[in-house]
């Protein structure tokens, strides 16, 4: 009898909704974390080319940590699309500006750059202050492993 590769069926992936606390971690950590979970490695039932995953809330974005000399030095770029339309801003004026955009498009890096990741990065939902508006889905709150309030 020959093996047969197990595929989920595509009505049948169960979703969870969790949330995450944004100033317990620092950025990378927390990013690959959150795409881990939009992509569903986190499940016996990950298959690279199906959505899998479950939905991820990330709260107190504008607490988010980083390392080093990154507050002053890394710089996030976006163009309007016209000749010279290239902004840059570094990661101090960004998060006083929308914090939830720093933590959007480190997990965003972290996603398959293809039609599925976009799908996925819609299950993505970030906010500056503790609070969302997504109680009726009873969230889960969890914590990262290995990385006990933002010290590894």
């Amino acid at each position: 009898m020959t093996q047969k590769t197990y595929v989920p069926p595509v009505d049948g992936v169960e979703q969870k909704w969790y949330v995450i606390d944004a100033s317990q971690y620092r950025l990378g950590r927390l990013a690959a974390e959150v795409a881990k979970i939009l992509r569903g490695k986190n499940k016996p039932t990950f298959t690279p080319h199906m959505d899998t995953g479950d939905f991820a809330i990330v709260v107190n974005a504008d607490k988010v940590q980083v390392t080093g000399k990154k507050r002053s030095q890394k710089l996030y770029r976006r163009h309007s699309g016209r000749p010279g339309g290239m902004k840059v801003e570094t990661f101090d004026k960004l998060q006083a500006r929308i914090p939830e955009r720093i933590v959007e498009q480190a997990v965003r890096g972290m996603l398959p750059k293809n039609a599925l990741g976009r799908k996925l990065f819609t299950k993505l939902k970030v906010y500056a202050g503790p609070e969302h508006p997504h109680e009726a889905q009873k969230p889960e709150t969890i914590e990262i492993q290995g990385m006990p309030g933002g010290q590894g």
